[in-house]
């Protein structure tokens, strides 16, 4: 990790530290003191509980210093206005001390995986750092910069955000050399608007690109062909579609296997991976294409996504119980809900679908809800709805022709475990998912101990 004294983070962020403290290093920052390494900068939040509550906690557990905006005590600080961001500051700088390469990801759906499938494809070639799990945010994404050893060479990072001026504000810290949108859907239209807003929001990551930064677009995503954002020799197109710079041909899935042929140029060679759903295809030429732009020779692509898995919780597919698990809690929004329904139809077995709410999707939610019911009808034989819209997802599967008495809706986790149990078979296939906040992974997590 990268090694930074608190006299160059005051001066990073404009904020104090007593010159007897001034000479000492942190490694890495965080804001919980129950995760909260030795050595560590503590960042005192103000959020559900007052951050500076917990310094005398962060100090116990070993860390360095504290950043706050208040002192308390004789301790090692820096005190500044505002915490939140001044880790900002202080992330922007400690990036450019490193001196690496920054690709960033951003996306309505499947960024995380993007993000995950650009590492391994880059780590074949570079020394790479990249955003762990939701570290996509003003506090989580800095805390990973702050995390990255000196040596690295690339770092990639994801970008996500809710509201208008998130993303312009992490692309001004990373400022990237290249910039990846993997999509534009509907999750967040809630506080967007429309789909056009989302990708005004997205396009955000172009403000903070360095001068010859390259900007990488899914070609099959209608919001973002054409787009006349910036030099045209500067943006390349992947997808399936006519006309991409990089495309996927001859695609094909088969026990439990995706593969197609790469098409870039004059060049072609062959992907295969332990993935199921087209849906990824994106997510892989979107890495093949960050690979090829930075020089990573295409056998190397090749044999860094047949070895890549998927983070936990994103399509995770087991054998408990006698059954198959598909455990896709990590978050959903329609889209990403439409492909995980197409994964467990595609599946051989009595299909479940067990289904909680998608958020954040404000007054497009009912008819979204009721769209995935219709969905649900053609790809499950069972749906399980959890949440205040399962009455339309049930709406949604009757109009698809499913049985009024194959669906059911669901107030409480306990409820729902119950009739689960009571329900499934051995050699079912049992689909679970929906958005973080609805926290499916413990229904996830009861079923099986049960």
């Amino acid at each position: 990790m990268a090694k930074i004294t608190l006299r160059d983070a005051a001066q990073w962020c404009g904020g104090t530290v007593e010159e007897k403290y001034a000479d000492l290093v942190f490694d890495g920052a965080g804001n919980d003191t129950r995760s909260l390494q030795k050595g560590q900068l503590f960042i005192a939040l103000q959020g559900a509980r007052d951050g500076h509550d917990f310094i005398p906690a962060a100090i116990e557990r070993g860390a360095a210093a504290v950043r706050c905006s208040r002192k308390l005590g004789d301790y090692p600080a820096i005190i500044v206005g505002d915490p939140r961001t001044a880790l900002g500051d202080i992330a922007r700088e400690a990036l450019k001390r490193i001196g690496a390469k920054v690709v960033a990801v951003t996306g309505s759906v499947g960024k995380s995986t993007t993000k995950e499938m650009i590492a391994s494809v880059l780590s074949g070639a570079f020394r790479v750092s990249r955003t762990p799990a939701n570290h996509n945010n003003d506090i989580g994404m800095p805390m990973a910069i702050l995390d990255m050893p000196e040596d690295t060479e690339v770092a990639v990072l994801e970008m996500g955000m809710n509201h208008f001026r998130e993303i312009a504000y992490l692309s001004g810290i990373a400022h990237p050399d290249v910039a990846v949108i993997i999509n534009i859907g509907t999750m967040h239209i809630e506080f967007l608007g429309t789909q056009q807003g989302i990708r005004q929001a997205k396009l955000e990551i172009l403000e903070g690109m360095t001068p010859q930064g390259m900007l990488l677009l899914n070609g099959d995503d209608t919001m973002l062909r054409y787009l006349d954002v910036m030099p045209v020799q500067r943006i390349t197109y992947f997808g399936k579609s006519d006309g991409c710079d990089v495309r996927a041909l001859d695609v094909n899935q088969s026990e439990g296997a995706l593969r197609f042929t790469v098409e870039a140029g004059r060049l072609t060679f062959p992907v295969e991976m332990q993935l199921e759903g087209e849906h990824y295809v994106a997510d892989a030429l979107a890495a093949v294409t960050v690979g090829l732009k930075l020089g990573v020779h295409p056998d190397k692509i090749r044999q860094q996504l047949e070895s890549f898995r998927n983070m936990s919780g994103r399509q995770e597919i087991f054998q408990a119980r006698g059954f198959t698990i598909i455990n896709d809690c990590y978050n959903a929004g329609p889209e990403s809900m439409a492909a995980a329904l197409n994964v467990l139809g595609n599946r051989p077995g009595r299909h479940i679908a067990v289904l909680g709410d998608m958020l954040e999707l404000g007054d497009c939610a009912p008819a979204e809800h009721y769209k995935i019911g219709r969905i649900a009808a053609e790809k499950a034989d069972m749906v399980f709805a959890y949440g205040p819209h399962a009455g339309r997802v049930l709406d949604g599967t009757i109009t698809g022709g499913m049985p009024d008495t194959m669906g059911r809706a669901y107030e409480s986790r306990e409820e729902l475990v119950a009739a689960l149990n009571r329900v499934v078979k051995p050699g079912d296939v049992i689909l679970f998912k929906a958005s973080r906040g609805m926290h499916l992974e413990k229904v996830l997590e009861a079923f099986l101990k049960e």
